[in-house]
């Protein structure tokens, strides 16, 4: 990052443009890299002296030489304009005065035009360089200010500042091996030095040692950079693939990709995965897979509820889109999650009565999936697949498309052990898991999704407390009988859902355990349970 920027900063310093705007919180960090660039001889044409400026301290050379009476910008702009040799200005935190939080100061942004045209027709080099937090610029400068990039630290630079920082505490044990100690830096991907540099002292003096168990330690400071941002929510680390029960093959294909983000994977040219859509039966594991992923790949995951991406300024939703895109690559690698994508994309193919808001913003995000060369891997989730655009769909946004279906007997089974076994030790205490129990309860529960299998034991469970007694397992089987399961209930949106998924999905039941069924018995009653033999199962017949 660091070469890129120093690049392009002397690019524009020997074309000697006039009005650069650098965006960021490491003022400190930036400042010494404009500093090393613009006075290197052998790298600037023409030398320049530096100068800063803030409201508090006013103009001052490095040297610690202060101009008088210049805490006013508009006066430290009328010192700026008087000068008459090679010089780079710094201006701190100006963007009050043009209209952040408020209206823009006339005379400033007067005052920075003036400037523009004073430095091209000047005998000897000027540039001004805004140095600030927020980008903002009025409409009358935004053709005349150039952005300069200054992206936080990569990898290399932290991994430099973990060396450095291990070096200098002999007393700190290093027993991390080199894939954990790169886990440890990538989880610090998207920190500021500072915030880098306190997460990684944090890890060392926790234990005193650097280990694996350090990484939790590094992520929660990335937690606190996604909750100040106020779109993404954090997702805390969750349950592992052994609370899913079944989806095998979606399970194997995630599996597979979980070390794509390590440099081992770069060198055998393996390129990070984009990410995977996931539609199918409401409750049967589609978001609950999203948070194990994140779990299995040790990666911080970030839900985006595109709802809080909508504001009602003109102008704002599309502002936050992308802030939200840039916070997600900020931290990458990353999970960024969105669920029930639908609501939120689901109306983006007209322009409906928003004046066109949500096609932008849909626009926006769907540009972002095809560029993005950070590595996020995007898990959106969907239970009415049709109402997404067809151009979401196509091959370049996601890896994959899988179809959740309900769980077929096997995998009934290990749904049942999964909830069982989460309750042992309990009110279950007494009740013995015994393969007959799993088989019976699997066989009464044909057409059940993996939610309605879940809050059956809830039913039991009151049941047994209610009776001030242990569960047994003719609990289980009255919560059963007195469940009718949304295979039932919505059986002909599902059989849609099957009839879009057989062509354009693959499942994430493994072809062993996909049973061949037919939907036309579940649509003509509403028994308790749908007869073994009523429903068809949805999705291509993909192993990996």
């Amino acid at each position: 990052m660091t070469t890129t920027f120093r690049t392009t900063l002397t690019g524009l310093l020997n074309a000697r443009f006039p009005l650069l705007y650098v965006q960021t919180w490491e003022e400190d960090r930036a400042l010494a890299e404009v500093c090393a660039v613009a006075t290197d001889p052998a790298v600037v044409r023409t030398p320049r002296r530096i100068v800063t400026w803030s409201r508090t301290d006013g103009l001052r050379c490095t040297d610690g030489t202060a101009v008088t009476g210049t805490t006013d910008a508009v006066r430290a702009l009328d010192a700026v304009l008087a000068s008459d040799e090679p010089s780079l200005y710094v201006l701190h935190d100006l963007h009050p005065e043009l209209g952040h939080g408020g209206k823009a100061d006339p005379a400033v942004v007067r005052r920075l035009r003036d400037l523009v045209l004073h430095a091209r027709r000047s005998a000897v080099p000027l540039t001004a360089l805004l140095l600030s937090p927020v980008l903002q610029l009025p409409v009358e400068l935004e053709k005349s200010v150039t952005v300069v990039d200054f992206d936080l630290p990569d990898d290399q630079e932290l991994t430099t500042l973990l060396d450095d920082m291990v070096a200098s505490n002999a007393s700190v044990r290093v027993t991390a091996t080199p894939d954990e100690r790169e886990r440890i830096v990538k989880a610090a991907v998207g920190l500021t030095v500072s915030e880098a540099e306190n997460a990684f002292a944090r890890a060392m003096v926790d234990n005193g040692s650097l280990d694996a168990r350090d990484l939790d330690l590094v992520v929660e400071e990335k937690r606190q950079t996604i909750r100040r941002s106020g779109l993404l929510e954090f997702v805390p680390p969750g349950p592992t693939f052994d609370d899913v029960g079944g989806l095998d093959n979606l399970k194997r294909w995630l599996d597979k990709r979980s070390d794509a983000w390590l440099g081992a994977a770069r060198e055998h040219h393996v390129p990070p995965p984009k990410g995977a859509l996931i539609t199918g039966v409401p409750g049967c594991g589609k978001s609950l897979t999203a948070k194990c992923t994140a779990a299995r790949w040790e990666l911080p995951l970030l839900r985006l509820d595109v709802g809080r991406v909508f504001a009602g300024i003109v102008g704002s939703s599309e502002q936050n889109m992308r802030a939200a895109l840039r916070t997600a690559e900020s931290i990458a690698p990353s999970i960024l999650w969105i669920d029930e994508i639908e609501k939120g994309f689901g109306g983006s193919e007209g322009p409906g009565g928003d004046s066109g808001t949500a096609q932008r913003v849909f626009g926006t995000f769907l540009t972002w999936m095809q560029e993005k060369t950070k590595p996020v891997f995007v898990i959106a989730t969907a239970n009415s697949i049709d109402r997404l655009p067809g151009e979401f769909l196509r091959k370049g946004r996601f890896d994959e498309i899988f179809f959740v279906d309900l769980p077929t007997h096997p995998e009934r089974v290990a749904v049942w052990r999964v909830h069982l076994q989460r309750v042992a030790g309990g009110a279950s205490g007494t009740l013995e898991l015994s393969p007959a129990l799993l088989e019976g309860l699997a066989e009464r529960t044909e057409g059940f999704s993996g939610a309605e299998i879940e809050q059956a034991v809830v039913a039991g469970l009151f049941e047994a407390y209610d009776a001030r007694r242990p569960l047994v397992a003719a609990d289980l089987h009255g919560a059963v009988r007195t469940t009718v399961p949304l295979s039932v209930t919505q059986s002909e949106q599902i059989a849609r859902l099957r009839a879009w998924a057989d062509v354009r999905a693959v499942a994430a039941t493994a072809t062993d355990d996909r049973a061949a069924y037919d939907v036309s018995a579940a649509q003509q009653t509403a028994p308790a349970v749908p007869p073994a033999g009523g429903l068809r199962r949805g999705g291509r017949t993909v192993d990996f």
